[in-house]
């Protein structure tokens, strides 16, 4: 019989469209593999939600792959390490794996090459990380430059269809039991409303798709209303690899809509933030303007004032509707709507004057789709410290977004102290005397917070 090859899988849970796996599957019988590597990511270890998530996603394709006579191995240690072993068990020298681009997954990709024959491959976005250069043959570092180059290049590889067939080795190694690993919560079960608003799996991710397609082309007007919540959700789905974003956009590559056109921005914004931690890899813990490595954040380890702060807003108790709504939404669903998204990191970074960090580290542990470079990527460009970002000065007014947006369906859903009130009393009971005693008062004026934030922002510049 040929030599097993080895399949190494991390964020790439599907057989569809997964260039390692067709590949593998072609030079001979297939011994799938995940490694549970906690050690190696350190402080960026899978959260909470994204635990949850990885266990039913693991379940999913283990289920599929038992379908087509195959098996999927568990390990759990370093991840090079339980590689290699398992080389060394099974007689095989060669490992197939999609590239991944957290420093971490480098390192170990880059110990693996030493020792065994490690075949990498392009599988988890629209163009290779890397391979959209300037005209110098230099990285693009702004978003708006390479949209437009990444559409030039357009389109991305043809999506691949799954293997006929996946041989089995000759004999099968050992391979943990995925309930060991205790990835899911039990004392307590914290995860009801991550289980009602969620389905996990390849499939669940293709059933999405379908109802995608029917919606995308309002994308681009209904996108910024969370009552409506017109958007794809596909995100964790992407994030653990159940789909790929090549098929994402084969799917929708004929449509003329300004919906596609802005989702397909968002696809590229996703591949942009790769690009980002490719050429910073310390993206998600280190300012990248060293400016606002001076900048006088309120620090909750040293002034209890912040750390009660922080724990508000952790715990949705701001007083601010649009804010409460979205950080209860993000602890009940392990995910939180866009526009909301950014108005929530804006209050901690703007409002609360607490350093990015606390709230992308808060995110990475509470969001089913925490993505190290994602994520990242986003706080900087709200914090202003990124490479490509917004200004630090522009300030979302809370209340008055919640007001343009129409959120009063979404607070009433997530926050159902004010379910009685209507609009507009609902953007902001206390100003109208309309709080329900239930209902914290709010932590900080917006007038006053504004003005202290500008206020550090001018000390830190030493105007």
């Amino acid at each position: 019989m040929t030599m097993p090859q080895i399949l190494w899988l991390r964020r790439d849970l599907r057989v569809a469209d997964n260039p390692a796996l067709y590949h593998a599957a072609k030079a001979g019988p297939v011994v799938a593999v995940y490694v549970l590597d906690d050690e190696a990511a350190k402080h960026h270890a899978y959260g909470g939600a994204s635990r949850w998530w990885l266990h039913h996603s693991l379940e999913s394709l283990a289920k599929s792959l038992a379908d087509r006579g195959s098996r999927l191995i568990l390990r759990r240690g370093d991840a090079a390490q339980e590689l290699t072993r398992l080389a060394d068990e099974i007689g095989a020298s060669t490992i197939h794996a999609n590239r991944h681009y957290e420093p971490w997954w480098r390192k170990a990709q880059g110990r693996l090459c030493e020792s065994l024959d490690l075949q990498l491959y392009d599988g988890n976005y629209l163009m290779p990380p890397g391979s959209i250069t300037t005209g110098s043959g230099g990285q693009y570092k702004i978003y708006t430059p390479f949209s437009r180059a990444v559409r030039a290049a357009f389109p991305p590889r043809d999506a691949l269809p799954e293997p006929e067939i996946i041989t089995a080795p000759a004999q099968w190694p050992v391979s943990d039991d995925l309930a060991d690993w205790n990835l899911l919560p039990t004392t307590p079960d914290w995860a009801g409303g991550l289980r009602e608003f969620w389905q996990v799996g390849e499939a669940a991710a293709l059933e999405r798709l379908e109802w995608w397609k029917a919606h995308v082309d309002d994308y681009d007007d209904k996108r910024n209303f969370p009552s409506l919540d017109k958007v794809s959700r596909l995100s964790p789905h992407l994030h653990f690899g159940e789909i790929s974003p090549v098929q994402i956009w084969h799917a929708f590559k004929d449509r003329g809509s300004k919906g596609w056109e802005t989702f397909e921005s968002e696809l590229i914004w996703r591949d942009y933030s790769q690009n980002a931690i490719l050429q910073f890899p310390a993206y998600a813990t280190q300012n990248y303007r060293a400016d606002y490595d001076r900048f006088e954040w309120r620090d909750p380890a040293t002034d209890e004032a912040a750390a009660r702060d922080l724990k508000a807003w952790q715990q949705g108790r701001t007083g601010y509707p649009i804010v409460d709504a979205g950080m209860r939404q993000l602890w009940q669903t392990g995910w939180m709507h866009n526009r909301v998204r950014m108005i929530t990191a804006s209050f901690l970074i703007k409002h609360l004057l607490i350093d990015w960090r606390h709230g992308e580290q808060w995110f990475w542990d509470c969001l089913c789709d925490a993505d190290y470079a994602s994520n990242a990527t986003n706080w900087q460009w709200t914090a202003g410290t990124g490479v490509d970002s917004n200004m630090f000065v522009r300030i979302m007014a809370p209340l008055s977004q919640s007001e343009k947006f129409d959120a009063a369906g979404y607070i009433r859903k997530y926050v159902p102290e004010l379910a009685n009130l209507q609009q507009p009393e609902i953007h902001d009971p206390e100003e109208f005397g309309r709080r329900p005693r239930d209902y914290p008062r709010k932590i900080v004026s917006h007038k006053f917070a504004r003005e202290r934030a500008l206020a550090a922002h001018k000390a830190m510049k030493g105007d």
